[in-house]
Protein backbone atom coordinates (compact mmCIF):
# COMPACT_ATOMS: atom_id res chain seq x y z
CA UNK A 1 0.00 0.00 0.00
CA UNK A 2 1.16 2.87 -0.88
CA UNK A 3 1.76 5.91 1.92
CA UNK A 4 -0.48 9.20 1.49
CA UNK A 5 0.83 12.18 2.56
CA UNK A 6 -1.49 14.77 3.84
CA UNK A 7 -0.39 18.80 2.87
CA UNK A 8 -1.87 21.07 5.13
CA UNK A 9 -2.89 24.37 3.47
CA UNK A 10 -1.65 27.17 6.04
CA UNK A 11 -3.29 30.10 5.43
CA UNK A 12 -1.56 33.26 4.28
CA UNK A 13 -0.86 35.98 7.28
CA UNK A 14 -2.75 38.95 7.22
CA UNK A 15 -0.86 41.91 6.15
CA UNK A 16 -0.59 44.64 8.88
CA UNK A 17 -1.65 47.87 6.87
CA UNK A 18 0.44 49.63 9.60
CA UNK A 19 3.47 47.87 8.93
CA UNK A 20 3.44 46.18 5.82
CA UNK A 21 3.59 48.80 3.20
CA UNK A 22 5.99 51.91 3.43
CA UNK A 23 3.48 55.26 3.27
CA UNK A 24 4.12 57.77 0.91
CA UNK A 25 3.31 61.21 0.86
CA UNK A 26 3.44 64.05 -1.64
CA UNK A 27 2.68 67.46 -1.77
CA UNK A 28 1.94 70.64 -4.37
CA UNK A 29 1.11 74.41 -3.74
CA UNK A 30 -1.19 76.05 -5.78
CA UNK A 31 -0.37 79.92 -6.28
CA UNK A 32 -2.36 82.71 -7.91
CA UNK A 33 -1.33 86.21 -8.48
CA UNK A 34 -1.99 88.86 -10.44
CA UNK A 35 0.42 91.23 -12.89
CA UNK A 36 -0.62 94.53 -12.94
CA UNK A 37 0.42 97.24 -15.23
CA UNK A 38 -0.78 100.63 -16.25
CA UNK A 39 -1.27 102.64 -19.96
CA UNK A 40 -1.51 106.48 -20.36
CA UNK A 41 -3.54 107.07 -23.70
CA UNK A 42 -3.38 110.74 -24.62
CA UNK A 43 -6.25 111.63 -27.60
CA UNK A 44 -5.33 115.07 -29.39
CA UNK A 45 -7.96 116.80 -31.05
CA UNK A 46 -11.23 115.50 -29.86
CA UNK A 47 -13.50 117.71 -31.85
CA UNK A 48 -12.48 116.42 -35.57
CA UNK A 49 -12.62 112.72 -34.70
CA UNK A 50 -16.37 113.24 -33.93
CA UNK A 51 -18.47 112.14 -36.83
CA UNK A 52 -15.83 109.42 -37.89
CA UNK A 53 -19.59 107.20 -37.61
CA UNK A 54 -20.86 105.11 -35.41
CA UNK A 55 -18.92 101.77 -33.81
CA UNK A 56 -15.45 103.15 -35.28
CA UNK A 57 -13.05 104.02 -32.95
CA UNK A 58 -9.58 105.43 -32.18
CA UNK A 59 -6.97 103.02 -30.76
CA UNK A 60 -3.66 103.44 -28.74
CA UNK A 61 -0.59 101.74 -29.54
CA UNK A 62 -0.26 98.13 -27.90
CA UNK A 63 1.45 96.96 -24.89
CA UNK A 64 2.10 94.25 -23.29
CA UNK A 65 0.54 93.27 -19.34
CA UNK A 66 0.95 89.27 -17.99
CA UNK A 67 2.43 87.87 -21.77
CA UNK A 68 -0.43 89.35 -23.49
CA UNK A 69 -1.32 92.19 -25.99
CA UNK A 70 -3.64 94.99 -25.07
CA UNK A 71 -4.91 98.29 -27.02
CA UNK A 72 -7.59 100.92 -25.67
CA UNK A 73 -10.48 101.89 -27.93
CA UNK A 74 -11.94 105.33 -27.73
CA UNK A 75 -15.54 105.91 -29.53
CA UNK A 76 -15.89 109.53 -30.28
CA UNK A 77 -19.44 108.57 -31.68
CA UNK A 78 -20.16 106.09 -29.57
CA UNK A 79 -20.77 101.72 -30.46
CA UNK A 80 -24.09 101.46 -30.17
CA UNK A 81 -26.04 102.82 -33.21
CA UNK A 82 -29.16 102.61 -30.73
CA UNK A 83 -27.41 105.42 -28.67
CA UNK A 84 -27.38 107.69 -31.55
CA UNK A 85 -23.58 109.54 -30.57
CA UNK A 86 -25.57 110.44 -26.75
CA UNK A 87 -22.26 108.81 -25.43
CA UNK A 88 -18.71 108.29 -25.91
CA UNK A 89 -17.70 104.48 -25.53
CA UNK A 90 -14.51 103.26 -23.73
CA UNK A 91 -12.91 99.68 -24.34
CA UNK A 92 -9.70 97.43 -23.69
CA UNK A 93 -9.37 95.24 -26.08
CA UNK A 94 -7.17 91.48 -26.50
CA UNK A 95 -4.80 92.40 -28.99
CA UNK A 96 -3.23 89.01 -29.07
CA UNK A 97 -3.58 85.29 -29.85
CA UNK A 98 -4.70 83.64 -26.89
CA UNK A 99 -7.93 81.91 -25.43
CA UNK A 100 -9.42 82.48 -21.92
CA UNK A 101 -7.59 84.99 -20.53
CA UNK A 102 -8.40 86.36 -16.71
CA UNK A 103 -7.91 89.86 -16.00
CA UNK A 104 -9.45 92.83 -13.78
CA UNK A 105 -9.72 95.83 -15.39
CA UNK A 106 -9.86 99.65 -15.29
CA UNK A 107 -10.65 102.18 -16.73
CA UNK A 108 -10.06 106.52 -16.11
CA UNK A 109 -10.90 109.14 -17.81
CA UNK A 110 -8.45 111.90 -16.14
CA UNK A 111 -9.35 115.07 -14.95
CA UNK A 112 -7.28 117.62 -16.38
CA UNK A 113 -7.60 120.25 -13.85
CA UNK A 114 -5.61 119.16 -11.02
CA UNK A 115 -8.45 118.52 -8.84
CA UNK A 116 -7.91 114.66 -9.22
CA UNK A 117 -11.87 113.97 -9.78
CA UNK A 118 -11.31 111.58 -12.62
CA UNK A 119 -14.30 109.29 -13.62
CA UNK A 120 -13.23 105.54 -12.71
CA UNK A 121 -14.68 102.30 -13.40
CA UNK A 122 -12.79 99.26 -12.30
CA UNK A 123 -12.62 95.92 -11.33
CA UNK A 124 -10.02 96.60 -8.73
CA UNK A 125 -10.41 96.88 -5.24
CA UNK A 126 -14.31 95.10 -5.65
CA UNK A 127 -15.72 91.98 -4.96
CA UNK A 128 -17.08 90.04 -7.73
CA UNK A 129 -19.33 87.17 -8.01
CA UNK A 130 -17.98 85.77 -11.38
CA UNK A 131 -14.56 86.71 -10.13
CA UNK A 132 -11.93 88.06 -12.71
CA UNK A 133 -13.53 89.07 -16.08
CA UNK A 134 -12.42 86.31 -18.70
CA UNK A 135 -11.31 87.24 -22.42
CA UNK A 136 -12.39 84.24 -24.74
CA UNK A 137 -10.40 85.07 -28.07
CA UNK A 138 -8.38 87.57 -29.84
CA UNK A 139 -10.24 90.90 -30.10
CA UNK A 140 -12.34 90.31 -27.10
CA UNK A 141 -13.42 93.12 -24.99
CA UNK A 142 -13.82 94.89 -21.39
CA UNK A 143 -16.09 98.27 -21.51
CA UNK A 144 -18.79 100.26 -21.61
CA UNK A 145 -20.72 101.43 -24.07
CA UNK A 146 -22.13 104.73 -22.14
CA UNK A 147 -18.81 105.74 -20.67
CA UNK A 148 -20.03 109.73 -20.59
CA UNK A 149 -22.74 111.66 -22.57
CA UNK A 150 -20.77 113.72 -24.99
CA UNK A 151 -22.48 116.73 -23.60
CA UNK A 152 -21.05 116.37 -20.12
CA UNK A 153 -17.73 115.48 -21.70
CA UNK A 154 -17.95 118.41 -23.91
CA UNK A 155 -18.22 120.72 -20.46
CA UNK A 156 -16.05 119.21 -18.36
CA UNK A 157 -12.28 119.52 -16.96
CA UNK A 158 -11.88 116.05 -18.49
CA UNK A 159 -11.31 117.85 -22.24
CA UNK A 160 -8.72 120.54 -22.05
CA UNK A 161 -7.22 121.79 -25.28
CA UNK A 162 -9.33 119.48 -27.69
CA UNK A 163 -7.41 116.53 -25.97
CA UNK A 164 -8.32 113.69 -23.37
CA UNK A 165 -6.35 111.64 -21.07
CA UNK A 166 -7.17 108.08 -20.47
CA UNK A 167 -5.54 105.83 -18.21
CA UNK A 168 -6.07 101.67 -18.25
CA UNK A 169 -4.65 99.77 -15.76
CA UNK A 170 -4.92 96.02 -16.81
CA UNK A 171 -4.08 93.33 -14.34
CA UNK A 172 -3.89 89.65 -15.51
CA UNK A 173 -4.52 86.56 -13.18
CA UNK A 174 -1.73 83.91 -13.31
CA UNK A 175 -1.76 80.26 -11.55
CA UNK A 176 0.51 77.95 -10.94
CA UNK A 177 1.36 74.83 -9.20
CA UNK A 178 4.80 74.47 -7.81
CA UNK A 179 5.70 70.51 -5.93
CA UNK A 180 9.10 71.20 -4.14
CA UNK A 181 11.86 69.34 -5.94
CA UNK A 182 12.80 66.31 -4.75
CA UNK A 183 15.89 65.72 -6.54
CA UNK A 184 17.82 69.45 -7.26
CA UNK A 185 21.15 68.69 -9.49
CA UNK A 186 23.52 71.86 -9.36
CA UNK A 187 25.15 73.15 -12.45
CA UNK A 188 29.30 72.74 -12.41
CA UNK A 189 30.92 75.86 -13.08
CA UNK A 190 31.97 77.03 -16.74
CA UNK A 191 35.13 75.23 -18.20
CA UNK A 192 35.45 76.72 -21.15
CA UNK A 193 38.81 78.76 -19.77
CA UNK A 194 40.05 75.66 -19.23
CA UNK A 195 39.44 73.59 -22.59
CA UNK A 196 41.00 77.20 -24.25
CA UNK A 197 43.62 77.52 -21.79
CA UNK A 198 44.48 73.39 -22.60
CA UNK A 199 44.82 74.17 -26.11
CA UNK A 200 46.96 76.97 -25.98
CA UNK A 201 49.40 75.11 -23.50
CA UNK A 202 49.38 72.11 -26.22
CA UNK A 203 50.00 74.32 -29.41
CA UNK A 204 47.91 71.93 -31.29
CA UNK A 205 45.98 73.28 -34.51
CA UNK A 206 47.77 77.19 -33.91
CA UNK A 207 48.56 78.98 -36.93
CA UNK A 208 49.95 82.03 -36.38
CA UNK A 209 53.69 83.16 -35.14
CA UNK A 210 53.48 85.90 -32.34
CA UNK A 211 57.27 87.05 -32.42
CA UNK A 212 58.01 89.11 -29.19
CA UNK A 213 61.55 90.45 -28.74
CA UNK A 214 62.67 87.44 -30.23
CA UNK A 215 60.17 85.18 -28.53
CA UNK A 216 57.82 83.09 -30.93
CA UNK A 217 54.51 82.47 -29.43
CA UNK A 218 51.99 79.92 -31.26
CA UNK A 219 48.16 80.88 -31.32
CA UNK A 220 44.86 80.61 -33.03
CA UNK A 221 43.83 83.54 -35.41
CA UNK A 222 40.33 82.36 -34.52
CA UNK A 223 40.61 82.75 -30.52
CA UNK A 224 42.77 86.29 -30.54
CA UNK A 225 40.09 87.59 -33.52
CA UNK A 226 37.58 86.49 -30.64
CA UNK A 227 38.95 88.22 -27.82
CA UNK A 228 40.78 91.19 -29.19
CA UNK A 229 39.30 94.08 -32.34
CA UNK A 230 42.77 95.02 -32.95
CA UNK A 231 44.23 91.13 -33.36
CA UNK A 232 40.21 90.86 -35.52
CA UNK A 233 41.67 93.88 -37.79
CA UNK A 234 45.01 92.68 -38.20
CA UNK A 235 44.08 89.13 -39.53
CA UNK A 236 40.82 89.60 -41.25
CA UNK A 237 40.40 93.15 -41.27
CA UNK A 238 40.72 95.01 -44.35
CA UNK A 239 44.15 96.83 -43.74
CA UNK A 240 44.74 93.11 -42.60
CA UNK A 241 48.84 92.57 -42.94
CA UNK A 242 50.19 91.03 -45.82
CA UNK A 243 51.82 88.57 -44.08
CA UNK A 244 49.09 86.94 -41.18
CA UNK A 245 51.41 84.07 -40.51
CA UNK A 246 53.70 85.76 -38.30
CA UNK A 247 53.20 88.89 -36.36
CA UNK A 248 56.08 91.23 -35.34
CA UNK A 249 54.76 92.88 -31.90
CA UNK A 250 56.66 95.90 -31.12
CA UNK A 251 56.32 98.18 -28.13
CA UNK A 252 55.66 95.02 -25.46
CA UNK A 253 57.94 93.13 -23.19
CA UNK A 254 58.03 89.20 -24.07
CA UNK A 255 56.76 88.42 -20.41
CA UNK A 256 53.93 91.16 -20.63
CA UNK A 257 52.89 90.02 -23.59
CA UNK A 258 52.99 86.36 -22.62
CA UNK A 259 50.98 87.07 -19.51
CA UNK A 260 48.56 88.85 -21.77
CA UNK A 261 47.99 86.00 -24.26
CA UNK A 262 47.87 83.86 -20.99
CA UNK A 263 43.96 85.73 -20.35
CA UNK A 264 43.20 86.00 -23.78
CA UNK A 265 43.20 82.15 -23.40
CA UNK A 266 42.00 81.45 -19.80
CA UNK A 267 40.52 84.71 -18.85
CA UNK A 268 41.40 85.35 -15.90
CA UNK A 269 44.75 87.83 -14.40
CA UNK A 270 48.10 85.21 -14.56
CA UNK A 271 49.70 84.78 -11.32
CA UNK A 272 52.33 88.15 -11.60
CA UNK A 273 54.95 86.47 -9.19
CA UNK A 274 55.26 83.50 -11.51
CA UNK A 275 55.38 85.54 -14.82
CA UNK A 276 58.19 88.28 -13.37
CA UNK A 277 60.26 85.39 -11.00
CA UNK A 278 60.01 87.67 -7.73
CA UNK A 279 58.01 88.15 -5.17
CA UNK A 280 57.91 91.21 -4.30
CA UNK A 281 54.97 93.38 -4.31
CA UNK A 282 56.72 96.06 -6.38
CA UNK A 283 57.64 93.93 -9.43
CA UNK A 284 53.86 92.64 -9.62
CA UNK A 285 52.71 95.98 -9.28
CA UNK A 286 54.80 96.80 -12.46
CA UNK A 287 53.47 93.92 -14.14
CA UNK A 288 50.15 95.05 -13.88
CA UNK A 289 51.27 98.04 -14.92
CA UNK A 290 52.69 97.05 -18.18
CA UNK A 291 49.84 94.75 -18.60
CA UNK A 292 47.58 97.35 -18.58
CA UNK A 293 48.81 99.61 -21.15
CA UNK A 294 49.00 96.61 -23.44
CA UNK A 295 45.83 95.38 -22.61
CA UNK A 296 44.26 98.99 -23.68
CA UNK A 297 46.39 98.69 -27.09
CA UNK A 298 44.48 95.44 -27.93
CA UNK A 299 41.28 97.04 -26.75
CA UNK A 300 40.80 93.74 -23.98
CA UNK A 301 38.42 95.84 -22.06
CA UNK A 302 37.83 93.38 -19.03
CA UNK A 303 41.67 92.75 -18.75
CA UNK A 304 41.88 96.38 -18.38
CA UNK A 305 39.65 96.83 -15.75
CA UNK A 306 41.47 94.06 -13.87
CA UNK A 307 44.61 95.46 -14.07
CA UNK A 308 42.61 98.87 -13.06
CA UNK A 309 41.32 96.99 -9.98
CA UNK A 310 44.34 95.43 -8.85
CA UNK A 311 46.15 98.54 -8.99
CA UNK A 312 43.76 100.04 -6.82
CA UNK A 313 44.45 97.59 -4.07
CA UNK A 314 48.22 97.80 -4.67
CA UNK A 315 48.59 101.39 -4.28
CA UNK A 316 52.14 102.83 -2.25
CA UNK A 317 54.76 104.97 -2.33
CA UNK A 318 57.17 103.62 -4.25
CA UNK A 319 54.69 103.21 -7.69
CA UNK A 320 51.64 105.72 -7.16
CA UNK A 321 53.04 108.14 -9.19
CA UNK A 322 54.14 106.09 -12.38
CA UNK A 323 50.64 104.43 -11.59
CA UNK A 324 48.73 107.63 -11.11
CA UNK A 325 50.52 108.79 -15.14
CA UNK A 326 49.74 105.23 -16.60
CA UNK A 327 46.15 106.18 -14.99
CA UNK A 328 45.87 109.36 -17.02
CA UNK A 329 47.41 108.13 -20.42
CA UNK A 330 45.12 105.17 -20.53
CA UNK A 331 41.77 107.12 -19.41
CA UNK A 332 41.13 104.72 -16.00
CA UNK A 333 39.51 107.53 -14.30
CA UNK A 334 39.24 105.39 -11.31
CA UNK A 335 42.36 104.52 -11.01
CA UNK A 336 43.29 108.29 -11.44
CA UNK A 337 40.80 109.23 -8.68
CA UNK A 338 42.43 106.20 -6.58
CA UNK A 339 46.00 107.51 -6.50
CA UNK A 340 45.08 111.11 -6.65
CA UNK A 341 43.56 110.65 -2.81
CA UNK A 342 46.50 108.41 -1.88
CA UNK A 343 48.98 110.97 -2.67
CA UNK A 344 46.48 114.09 -1.27
CA UNK A 345 47.38 112.50 1.92
CA UNK A 346 49.51 114.83 4.46
CA UNK A 347 51.85 111.32 5.51
CA UNK A 348 52.28 110.69 1.38
CA UNK A 349 52.70 113.82 -0.36
CA UNK A 350 56.13 114.79 0.73
CA UNK A 351 57.35 111.26 -0.03
CA UNK A 352 55.78 110.91 -3.11
CA UNK A 353 57.21 113.92 -4.49
CA UNK A 354 60.96 113.05 -3.56
CA UNK A 355 60.14 109.32 -5.48
CA UNK A 356 61.67 108.73 -9.02
CA UNK A 357 58.55 108.15 -10.58
CA UNK A 358 57.49 111.61 -9.71
CA UNK A 359 59.97 113.34 -12.11
CA UNK A 360 58.71 110.59 -14.79
CA UNK A 361 55.21 111.83 -13.88
CA UNK A 362 55.83 115.54 -14.02
CA UNK A 363 57.40 115.33 -17.33
CA UNK A 364 55.19 112.62 -19.05
CA UNK A 365 51.88 114.32 -17.44
CA UNK A 366 52.20 117.76 -16.50
CA UNK A 367 48.64 118.96 -16.26
CA UNK A 368 48.13 115.76 -13.79
CA UNK A 369 50.65 118.01 -11.55
CA UNK A 370 48.21 120.90 -12.10
CA UNK A 371 45.39 118.98 -11.05
CA UNK A 372 47.04 117.21 -8.01
CA UNK A 373 48.08 120.45 -6.81
CA UNK A 374 44.57 121.90 -6.99
CA UNK A 375 43.15 118.66 -5.53
CA UNK A 376 45.59 119.15 -2.79
CA UNK A 377 44.59 122.74 -2.43
CA UNK A 378 40.81 122.13 -2.00
CA UNK A 379 41.30 119.03 1.04
CA UNK A 380 43.25 121.54 2.62
CA UNK A 381 41.03 124.48 2.98
CA UNK A 382 38.20 121.91 3.64
CA UNK A 383 40.22 120.72 6.43
CA UNK A 384 40.58 124.12 7.46
CA UNK A 385 36.94 124.67 7.07
CA UNK A 386 36.33 121.73 9.28
CA UNK A 387 38.78 122.96 12.04
CA UNK A 388 37.08 126.52 11.85
CA UNK A 389 33.56 124.86 12.97
CA UNK A 390 34.81 123.34 16.07
CA UNK A 391 31.92 122.76 17.88
CA UNK A 392 30.60 118.40 16.73
CA UNK A 393 34.90 117.55 15.44
CA UNK A 394 37.15 119.89 17.83
CA UNK A 395 37.82 122.90 19.30
CA UNK A 396 39.26 126.08 17.40
CA UNK A 397 42.93 124.93 18.58
CA UNK A 398 42.29 121.65 16.32
CA UNK A 399 42.18 119.50 20.20
CA UNK A 400 39.40 117.16 20.94
CA UNK A 401 36.46 117.31 23.35
CA UNK A 402 38.80 116.13 25.57
CA UNK A 403 41.56 118.29 24.92
CA UNK A 404 44.21 116.12 22.82
CA UNK A 405 45.51 116.92 19.99
CA UNK A 406 43.53 115.16 16.77
CA UNK A 407 44.98 115.34 13.37
CA UNK A 408 42.14 115.18 10.27
CA UNK A 409 41.78 112.70 8.37
CA UNK A 410 41.28 112.40 4.44
CA UNK A 411 39.56 110.39 2.31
Amino acid sequence: MGTIIRLSKSKPPIPNPRTSFPSTKSSSISSTDTVNASHDFKITGYESSKGIGVGKYIASESFTVGGHTWAIYFYPDGKSPEDNSTYVSLFIALASDATDVRALFELSLMDQSGKGRHKVHSHFGRVLDAGPYTLKYRGSMWGYKRFLRRAVLETSDYLKEDCLMVKCTVGVVKSCTNAPQIFRLSSPPSDISQHFGHLFESGELTDVNLEVDGEVFRAHKLVLAARSPVFKAQLFGPMKDDNTDTIIVREIQSSVFKALLHFIYWDKLPDMEEFTGLSSQWASTLMAQHLLAAADMYGIERLVFLCETKLCDDVAINTVAATLALAEQHHCYKLKSVCLKFVAEPENLKAVIQSDGYDYLTQSCPSVITELLEYVLRIRQNSVTSYGRGSRNGNLDGSGADGRRVRQRIY
